[in-house]
């Protein structure tokens, strides 16, 4: 940061001190001031701004508009402090008074010391923001006393304040109450309570900061009129020492004549005078040890109890995000624990004993004291949420938000359109000082296909450890089931909250992800392997890696190379903030709608490479049909099939599988299911006279058969040992052109239940396939207009390009998806 981008940005002037503030008026994303002053003005954002003090002469804050210092006086003004950035604060006193900095967050406490050696030095030093956002105070101090209080408002670099940074923690604590919160951080945003089955430790802190003292003054109110009840005692005396005789004392004489004596002035009974010798005498005294009394004690013993467990969390902190031990947050609420165990070791608390019922009483809820105790006791176990002014609240750092939104955003994303089978979203860790999110290996979400059934898992910080080189532990790892495909397709997502601006770029090249981000993602890639069960070899299974960066033009960033590469290698970035999801659930919906052999192309070298390598030169089946139960008796006793040479099919030689087709009029003699049940390996040819003879290795079952459907062959045909294994009819085996397939597959992911028609029922005389049928919806490739078509009983319901077909084949899933599911069932 050189000298002539600095700006002084706040003097204050009272009667003891004057204090200055200097630093860059702009932020990261800006090339210079007037790039910013333009910005802000269409922007109108505005910096929230207090000062409080003593004797306070003048107070003046940078103004964008006019590049200077101006008198404040209440109008709104541009930010000019960011995260990231740096401020230098420099405060001089005036007279002998010795001034002190405080800040609640220590690491910005110790930034300010004295600087020279006079008696009263300037206090001198730098206020640095990493990635926090929202309020910050600090006070100049004389003695404890406060002679001048500050609050400045700290705005993100890479978010809009107003709507994305608002929105990220709205969204986060949506999916997760209190999430977002962190104990102490430099900045903090305005709270009010709010009702929570299961608040942190850090929300009871401010709270109980916040009224502890109220509470105390409660106590006090208690012990000066304490709620009382009269007791009536009973105690046995001599009968002329009875001076108040109740029911209970009449009772009592009752049960017991022989108490009774005859004497000359008595009480006259059964004609006698008498008078008792002894007998129960009633007195009345004052007891504290009522149920409302115990109630007030129950609570304060259970803020003792949290205070202490608190001050035990604050005392060892440790972990991800927490910090070294603050001695001064220590004192503090130790000193509220000793103020409270203080009052219960009281003679006058002490006389009371433990609650053992609950309590519903007019004194708890209206007798002054009581009622002040019981309120603050019920809101200080209460939550806080983000909104109104009264309670300051530390969240978390804007990148530890920006990384826990990401995966909870994909969450929502998958399901929208997926059948979530765990309802609790993520895992979370609780006891701490604050809620985080659990980052074990278990932390994932698993959705269902609701068509395919397929299976889609997204994990968070899936740690990776059985790799040959070191741990490798990603973001978020997105992992794709495909039917008939033994291969899971994995896509590594990584939030950055990091941009490049690219100043002096071209407009296609200005705003992306970093290089060295990009780079990260290229290095996930490659050490995310696995090794190969049959060959002594690595696989990468990662097919696609990408950056997740906060940034909100997504129209403009399709024209970035990083966006382009996706399309290239698999590899890049995506902006992606909670208005701006378009690009992020477009990709996220391609991995999980298209075909396997669609994602097996992309990228380069994926695990699978060399299998899909194999199939893509696809092994060649012949299937011969058998219509003489005697001959298939021989066939499968000796292993071998024959067919006339003069009506073989060209490319028959190429053949390295044969298959029996068996006609009904054989399956009917030997009960064999009529269809195909048997395919073998070819060991070798041999041509005798007019017959081909195929020796077979062996005959294997398929996994089920193949029905004919309608359909039958009437010498034989050739298809591919890829459609053998997966076809369940007949006619699927005729298909020879790409796109029949690829749309056949497209259609099998929609309903497994798929009829294929072609023009003829004896599939080695058909030319074409017409249409695939489910229900009563039939779907046609129509070469004539280019057009694949949806149609039902000759209407046309949809009607979509070949070349989208081709080139973008989800979105032509989800329109023929869109077309049947809108009318099949």
């Amino acid at each position: 940061m050189s000298g002539s981008e600095t700006k002084e940005l706040l003097y204050i002037e009272t009667e003891d001190l004057s204090l200055y503030i200097k630093g860059m008026p702009y932020n990261s994303r800006f090339e210079n001031l007037s790039q910013y002053r333009k910005h802000s003005v269409i922007e109108k954002e505005a910096m929230r701004f207090k000062v409080n003090g003593e004797n306070i002469d003048s107070v003046e804050l940078y103004d964008v508009e006019t590049d200077s210092l101006e008198v404040e006086e209440g109008h709104s003004y541009s930010p000019v402090f960011f995260e990231n950035g740096t401020y230098q604060i420099v405060i001089s006193p005036k007279n002998d008074k010795e001034l002190s900095f405080y800040h609640e967050h220590p690491g910005l406490r110790g930034a300010v010391e004295p600087v020279g050696r006079g008696k009263n030095p300037i206090l001198m030093g730098n206020l640095q923001f990493m990635n926090e956002v929202g309020f910050t105070s600090f006070q100049v101090k004389h003695k404890g006393k406060t002679l001048v209080d500050v609050t400045l408002e700290i705005f993100p670099t890479k978010l809009s304040y107003k709507d994305d940074y608002r929105k990220l923690l709205e969204e986060v604590n949506d999916d997760v109450y209190n999430l977002a919160f962190h104990f102490i951080k430099k900045t903090f945003l305005g709270a009010s309570n709010h009702l929570s089955e299961n608040p942190s430790l850090t929300e009871f802190y401010r709270l109980i900061e916040f009224y502890f003292e109220s509470f105390i003054k409660s106590i006090q109110r208690i012990e000066e009129q304490p709620h009382h009840q009269l007791l009536t005692e009973h105690q046995m005396v001599r009968g002329e020492r009875i001076k108040k005789l109740d029911s209970k004392g009449r009772k009592h004489l009752r049960r017991n004549p022989r108490l009774f004596i005859e004497t000359d002035n008595g009480m006259v009974l059964h004609d006698k005078p008498v008078f008792p010798v002894k007998g129960l005498n009633a007195r009345k005294t004052i007891t504290y040890d009522t149920l409302e009394n115990r109630f007030v004690k129950w609570m304060m013993e259970r803020l003792t109890h949290k205070l202490a467990d608190l001050a035990k969390k604050a005392a060892s902190q440790s972990g991800r995000y927490e910090r070294a031990v603050d001695e001064e947050l220590l004192g503090n609420i130790m000193s509220m624990q000793k103020k409270l165990m203080a009052f219960m070791n009281k003679p006058f608390w002490k006389s009371i004993n433990s609650i053992d019922r609950s309590v519903t009483s007019m004194v708890i809820q209206r007798k002054i004291g009581y009622r002040d105790a019981y309120k603050i006791y019920l809101v200080v176990t209460r939550g806080l949420a983000l909104e109104g002014e009264l309670f300051k609240m530390s969240v978390k750092d804007v990148a530890t938000l920006y990384e826990y939104w990401t995966y909870l955003k994909m969450g929502q994303i998958l399901r929208k359109n997926y059948v979530s089978e765990y309802q609790d979203v993520v895992a979370i860790r609780h006891g701490s000082l604050f809620v985080d999110l659990d980052q074990t290996s278990n932390a994932k979400q698993v959705f269902t296909h609701p068509q395919t059934g397929e299976r889609i898992v997204l994990s968070f910080q899936k740690r990776e450890g059985k790799l040959p080189t070191v741990t490798q532990k990603p973001d978020i790892m997105l992992e794709v089931e495909k039917k008939h495909s033994h291969n899971r397709y994995h896509y590594v997502f990584d939030a950055k909250y990091r941009i490049d601006f690219g100043f002096g770029s071209g407009d296609a090249e200005k705003v992306g992800p970093l290089e060295e981000d990009i780079n990260t993602m290229h290095r996930y890639r490659d050490a995310l392997v696995k090794k190969h069960d049959q060959r002594d070899s690595y696989e990468r299974y990662s097919f696609g890696a990408y950056v997740l960066f906060p940034w909100n033009e997504e129209q403009a960033y399709l024209d970035h190379p990083f966006y382009k590469s996706i399309d290239e290698v698999n590899i890049g970035g995506l902006p992606f903030l909670p208005n701006s999801t378009v690009l992020v659930e477009r990709l996220v919906d391609r991995f999980v709608e298209s075909n396997p052999e669609d994602l097996q192309e992309e990228g380069v070298l994926p695990t699978g490479a060399w299998t899909h390598w194999e199939l893509s030169l696809d092994e060649k089946v012949l299937v011969g049909t058998v219509n003489d139960a005697r001959r298939y008796r021989d066939y499968k006793r000796d292993g071998y099939f024959e067919l006339y040479s003069a009506g073989l099919r060209k490319g028959w030689q190429s053949s390295e599988y044969v298959a029996l087709y068996v006609t009904s009029e054989v399956s009917a003699e030997t009960g064999v299911a009529n269809g195909i049940e048997f395919y073998g390996r070819v060991q070798d040819v041999k041509v005798q006279g007019q017959r081909v003879r195929f020796e077979v290795e062996s005959w294997r079952m398929l996994k089920r058969g193949i029905r004919p459907v309608g359909y039958g062959i009437q010498s034989h045909m050739l298809t591919t040992m890829t459609l053998l294994e997966q076809a369940e009819e007949l006619p699927e085996l005729f298909m020879k052109s790409g796109e029949e397939i690829k749309l056949w597959r497209m259609l099998r992911r929609l309903n497994s239940r798929v009829r294929t028609s072609l023009d003829d029922t004896t599939i080695d005389r058909a030319r074409k396939v017409q249409a695939y049928q489910i229900g009563h919806v039939e779907v046609v490739m129509n070469p004539s207009n280019d057009k694949l078509e949806v149609l039902q009983h000759g209407d046309v319901l949809e009607s979509i390009p070949i070349d989208v077909f081709t080139k973008q084949p989800v979105m032509a899933y989800r329109g023929i998806r869109k077309a049947i599911f809108g009318r099949v069932q």
